[in-house]
């Protein structure tokens, strides 16, 4: 069974031609996957249900973690925090939410952003012990 909000998302972005495709990073055993794009990529339907906030000037960062280890790749929880900043080093602390959907959990953060805005992303993953690492990208916004 595949996560649905994260179809959603990428679905979203097969509309989307200036948004990146989903990423990942594997670490041992665990793939992360992880997306971000404006919110109003999101469906209203989506954003309502889920409580994300559709704005032109709102980004949603989905992160998910997978247990590559076993058989179906199962999501796993973890414990989740992140920092944003911009090219001017304006930081924001990433606040995530657990979404639970059937077998799949995701986390999703929103970050604020202008037009044509670059944001770093610094997010620190830990599984207990077997999982302890950071995730770095850069996703550019823009304003539609």
């Amino acid at each position: 069974m595949f996560r649905s909000l994260f179809c959603v998302l990428l679905l979203s972005l097969g509309i989307a031609s200036h948004a990146n495709a989903e990423q990942k990073h594997s670490v041992g055993h665990y793939d992360i996957h992880y997306i971000a794009l404006g919110s109003t990529f999101v469906t209203p339907t989506i954003a309502k249900t889920y409580g994300i906030k559709r704005s032109s000037y709102t980004g949603l960062i989905n992160i998910s973690v997978l247990d590559t280890s076993k058989e179906g790749n199962p999501a796993i929880p973890v414990e989740i925090s992140g920092i944003a900043n911009n090219l001017l080093d304006a930081r924001q602390d990433l606040v995530f939410r657990e979404i639970r959907e059937g077998d799949a959990i995701y986390y999703i953060a929103e970050v604020p952003y202008r037009d044509d805005q670059e944001i770093n992303f610094q997010v620190a993953i830990k599984y207990g012990n077997k999982l302890n690492t950071q995730l770095t990208f850069k996703q550019k916004f823009y304003v539609d």
